[in-house]
């Protein structure tokens, strides 16, 4: 078994074990595999280990892996910012947006979706934790966008995505990122109780994915912890 098949196994038993202490079926949880900056050669291990869906944050990077991998059938999702000037590559490439943050990018989204392809599915990226260095939503803005996007032909709004700032002091870590992401939770649930319909919280990564499980993730961004550490270049 190559290291990235047994790095999977063991991402895999981590979602388990925090579905099973909060009484959730692991299958409600996927497995993201968050790409940026690997190889070619890394994701067709991914993928020969069964992994089917992968994460990509910069656009030229991915279309290069999308074209190279295309014999393989995998979903391609896009959860870094996005700018203008990026959107038409992504609507035409990939299955799911993570990061859609403004409505400017979700209209270009849906005026460049081809016709003959199915909806691309959206997540509005909240920042939770209020941070000036992250992309995201404020949470009192997120309803009318929200609202605005579920609008638009050619997409399907399916949830919300957020990454909490770091927990510094590590007794605290479980409770203080718990917070945050039940924060993006109740979002949710506010959101359907007026009347939209969001089956999806983008949430936890390597560090969290448990606390994320434990306040209701359905999609666990992961890269280091199947790839390992990046090279910082």
């Amino acid at each position: 078994m190559t290291s990235i098949a047994a790095n999977m196994q063991a991402v895999i038993g981590r979602i388990s074990r925090a579905c099973t202490a909060v009484g959730r079926d692991p299958r409600a949880v996927a497995l993201l595999a968050v790409a940026k900056t690997w190889p070619v050669a890394a994701l067709r291990e991914a993928a020969a280990a069964g992994q089917r869906a992968f994460g990509e944050n910069y656009v030229q990077e991915a279309l290069a892996k999308v074209d190279a991998l295309r014999s393989l059938d995998l979903e391609w999702h896009f959860i870094g910012p996005l700018q203008s000037n990026k959107t038409r590559a992504v609507a035409e490439h990939f299955a799911w947006v993570h990061s859609v943050d403004r409505l400017k990018i979700a209209e270009r989204l849906a005026a460049q979706r081809p016709a003959g392809m199915l909806p691309l599915n959206v997540c509005i990226e909240v920042n939770v934790s209020g941070e000036a260095s992250k992309s995201g939503v404020a949470p009192g803005e997120a309803p009318a966008l929200c609202r605005a996007v579920a609008a638009l032909p050619q997409l399907r709004l399916r949830g919300l995505m957020t990454i909490p700032e770091p927990a510094t002091a590590a007794d605290a870590k479980s409770a203080a990122v718990r917070r945050r992401f039940a924060q993006l939770r109740e979002l949710r649930d506010e959101l359907n109780a007026g009347g939209l319909n969001l089956d999806t919280l983008s949430m936890g990564m390597s560090h969290d994915l448990e606390e994320a499980i434990m306040e209701g993730a359905t999609i666990v961004r992961v890269g280091t912890a199947i790839f390992g550490e990046r090279v910082k270049s």
